[in-house]
């Protein structure tokens, strides 16, 4: 079993989970499990959590992107 656990105050919080099947390669199962973490988005969340932002800083953060992605919107448009 491979699982991707986060260590959170006093205990271990298991965020993904794949089972190994009898007979399945390593390989294939550490495939499936870095594509389960992928979709439920836990290094985001985990990067996210790292480390503290004030809140003006993380309102700075939220405008900024969205200015890139309207940048980048505005960008595709044109072409």
């Amino acid at each position: 079993m491979i699982n991707g656990a986060v260590w959170q105050g006093r205990r271990w919080i298991y965020l993904a989970e794949v089972r190994i099947q009898e007979g399945e390669p390593l390989e294939n199962a550490l495939r499936r499990f870095k594509r389960k973490v992928q979709q439920e988005d836990i290094i985001k969340e985990v990067k996210r959590h790292s480390y503290y932002l004030k809140p003006g800083e993380k309102k700075r953060v939220k405008a900024a992107l969205a200015r890139k992605r309207n940048r980048k919107k505005a960008r595709k448009e044109q072409d």
